[in-house]
């Protein structure tokens, strides 16, 4: 089995998306191997195209620029590219998510451009198995769980990058316990 430890970074703003749509602009991906180690990563940009402008809410949380997106490939190519990393023709995957957010958003992008979205099915939900594993009423971010399982939280906070590495820590640590 191999884990897909994955982050999004999307389209946002202050209040309301223009035009509704949030759109992924970065996906960044640790794959780990059935005894937790790294084994490929995953880092791409992607141009949106509903609202290909930057909020500067967006640019201040995420610290990705405009020069950025402007320079990748729009959704389809490196969404494929993904799917190519993950490796999902051959089934023994699982997409591991720091809450339900990620999955829909990509579903969202799917039904966007007209792509398949069925290999979103092997997904769970890290944040809510975490909290039931430990028993922990109280829901906390990746950093403050990072940082409680001793892991020093490395990289830029909202950067999927970097949030996909700090999620590769716990995923890593529990590797025996998800239940997928």
């Amino acid at each position: 089995m191999r884990y897909i430890a994955y982050d999004l970074e999307a389209t946002c703003w202050m209040g309301r998306p223009p035009k509704g749509i949030t759109e992924v602009i970065e996906i960044g991906a640790y794959k780990l191997d059935e005894y937790g180690q790294v084994v490929d990563i995953f880092s791409k940009f992607i141009k949106p195209i509903v609202n290909p402008q930057l909020s500067g809410f967006c640019k201040k949380l995420t610290t990705i620029q405009q020069e950025n997106v402007d320079r990748a490939d729009k959704f389809p190519k490196v969404v494929s590219a993904f799917m190519d990393f993950c490796e999902i023709d051959s089934d023994d995957y699982i997409l591991c998510s720091w809450g339900p957010a990620d999955p829909r958003l990509l579903g969202g992008d799917c039904e966007l451009h007209k792509l398949e979205s069925e290999w979103l099915d092997a997904s769970i939900n890290i944040k809510k198995q975490y909290h039931a594993m430990k028993d922990d009423k109280v829901e906390r971010g990746l950093k403050a769980i990072t940082k409680k399982e001793g892991f020093e939280f490395t990289g830029i906070h909202h950067r999927a990058i970097a949030d996909a590495e700090n999620l590769a820590k716990i995923v890593a640590k529990y590797i025996d316990e998800w239940v997928v």
